[in-house]
């Protein structure tokens, strides 16, 4: 395949918006709420345009990769700066094919040009090992709560930058501002689509939201 990256432009948006919705569509819970998450955070003051890429075939968008800020207040009251991706998503007709890996490594490379020294997300780990995330708890790091949920994760762009990062890691506040009425609202412009359980909501839960230690 023939896929280009390229960085977002503001008439993406609703391709993104729709590409997303499929992607994640009753993945993790019935239904799912990232399209409305892909809609909201171009215009909010974390987004971060420069770092947030879509992949192209044959003049399709298939997958897309959306940044914030984000940072970790250290045990000693330092503010370390950090960015944070999600959602990440890909075309289900095209996943599987390394493209979501492309734009990982593609948008990564361009937060190192930007200046960034670490990525930290929330994610499934068997997803994200292979592209080099290691457990936050190698790093000390925590959530807000003081724990280690076990899909914090974190990649250090620069070597041993995390080495004395010990602290509390803070997200952007827009991935705690989904309200689940403006979802449902949002997502009746679309088409209806059957709303479903699956196995993989479990997995998740477990992978992601278990604390550890």
């Amino acid at each position: 395949m023939n896929v280009h990256i390229r960085r977002i432009t503001p008439s993406d948006h609703s391709a993104i918006v729709k590409l997303t919705r499929e992607a994640f569509w009753n993945l993790y819970v019935p239904g799912c709420d990232e399209h409305y998450l892909a809609h909201v955070l171009p215009g909010h003051p974390d987004y971060i345009v420069e770092l947030s890429f879509v992949a192209v075939y044959e003049n399709t968008i298939i997958g897309s990769i959306q940044y914030t800020r984000s940072h970790i207040i250290s045990n000693a009251g330092t503010r370390i700066d950090t960015c944070t991706f999600g959602p990440i998503g890909v075309h289900p007709r095209y996943q599987r094919q390394g493209i979501g890996g492309a734009l990982i490594n593609h948008s990564a490379k361009a937060a190192v040009e930007s200046g960034f020294q670490a990525i930290v997300i929330l994610g499934n780990p068997f997803n994200y090992f292979k592209h080099g995330f290691r457990s936050s708890r190698d790093f000390a790091i925590r959530d807000r709560e003081g724990k280690f949920p076990f899909g914090l994760l974190a990649l250090e762009l620069e070597k041993g930058f995390l080495s004395n990062a010990s602290g509390k890691f803070h997200h952007s506040e827009v991935y705690d501002s989904i309200d689940k009425k403006a979802v449902e609202e949002f997502d009746a412009q679309f088409d209806g689509k059957p709303k479903e359980h699956r196995y993989t909501q479990d997995l998740f839960a477990l992978a992601c939201r278990a604390y550890v230690g």
